[in-house]
């Protein structure tokens, strides 16, 4: 029954599909193993975050990418991160009702998932629902975020590139920096291009572009500066000044999604990133962080669950009573676990 689901997945077949991203969100007992007949057959789908600030109107604007490269046969999947219900603990779905003009294309999957609570603006699955999607062929996958401010930054260490939508009349014209999104970005699009102060928006982001925050943001993209062994890709690269003569150049754009209008040059600009990426080696410097990072968080979720399995009975209700009473402190308590652990 594994195997097969697991080579239905890789054959395309959508139920089996849709089955599998369930059994991710319901972490069921048999996902893992789902997962490890699935990975050999990932890697090769382009990761686009999209994020931005709630009413920029990024599920318009991946409606009409998703059109763009399905007149290009490209085979697309979308990940619409949505705020999570205070009733039923799913997602609202709200993404899915604005980009129901895509249903009915057997080469576009959607799915929606809720963010239960996650940081970042991306759901704890989304790693893992990501393999199924890419391991099923899809050539194209954008991950919209929920659109929750500073947390956004979290799409940098998933997606290849991310777009950040920004519209006029939603903020001050710093609003971009104070959410730590301009370090983030790949590509801006300012959407809703029509409205009233449009041009300065885009005026305000390539100021702040030209005023020093591109140069960091090519080698501190995921947020840290991380050195892995091995090739030199794996490294971040630069010419030792900060600067690389060859860096990416960050496009700001003008789009009226709902409209259908300035879709090419984005769709443009995406398709030129991941040359860059590939030209530069940064795609495979970029990929090395995310499985470390991936890794990292799921050597932390696994121990954290040995060890609580491991504890005795009522130890850890104690430990809890102590810190209340304020007779020991968080780290000792950590400490004292710990301790009790390895032994």
């Amino acid at each position: 029954m594994k195997t097969n689901l697991a080579e239905q997945a890789l054959q395309g077949q959508r139920r089996a599909i849709a089955r599998l991203i369930t059994h991710v969100e319901n972490e069921h007992p048999q996902i893992h193993g789902l997962l490890d007949d699935l990975y050999p057959h990932t890697g090769r789908a382009h990761l686009v975050g999209v994020t931005g600030s709630p009413g920029t109107g990024k599920s318009s604007l991946v409606n009409k990418l998703a059109k763009a490269y399905r007149n290009q046969d490209k085979s697309v999947a979308i990940i619409a991160v949505d705020p999570t219900s205070p009733f039923s603990g799913g997602a609202i779905l709200g993404d899915r009702i604005r980009m129901r003009e895509l249903s009915g294309d057997d080469g576009i999957f959607i799915r929606s998932m809720a963010s239960r609570g996650s940081l970042g603006g991306l759901a704890r699955a989304v790693d893992d629902t990501i393999k199924v999607l890419d391991a099923a062929g899809f050539e194209m996958i954008f991950i919209e975020t929920v659109g929750a401010g500073q947390s956004e930054v979290e799409i940098a260490k998933t997606a290849h590139t991310v777009i950040v939508v920004e519209a006029p009349g939603l903020g001050d014209d710093v609003q971009a920096i104070k959410a730590g999104i301009l370090e983030i970005a790949d590509i801006f699009v300012v959407n809703k291009a029509d409205r009233p102060g449009a041009e300065r928006a885009v005026a305000v982001l390539k100021t702040m572009l030209e005023l020093g925050h591109a140069p960091t943001h090519h080698i501190f993209h995921h947020g840290q500066l991380m050195t892995v062994e091995g090739d030199s890709a794996s490294a971040s690269p630069s010419n030792g000044s900060g600067q690389d003569e060859n860096s990416w150049e960050i496009p700001v754009l003008k789009a009226m999604a709902l409209k259908g209008e300035g879709i090419e040059p984005v769709v443009t600009a995406i398709d030129q990133h991941l040359d860059y990426l590939k030209e530069s080696g940064e795609l495979v410097y970029r990929n090395r962080t995310r499985l470390i990072d991936e890794l990292e968080n799921t050597l932390q979720s696994e121990l954290i669950n040995q060890l609580l399995h491991q504890l005795p009975d009522n130890y850890l209700s104690d430990i809890i009573s102590k810190l209340v009473e304020r007779r020991l402190s968080p780290y000792s308590a950590a400490r004292t676990i710990l301790e009790e652990f390895s032994q």
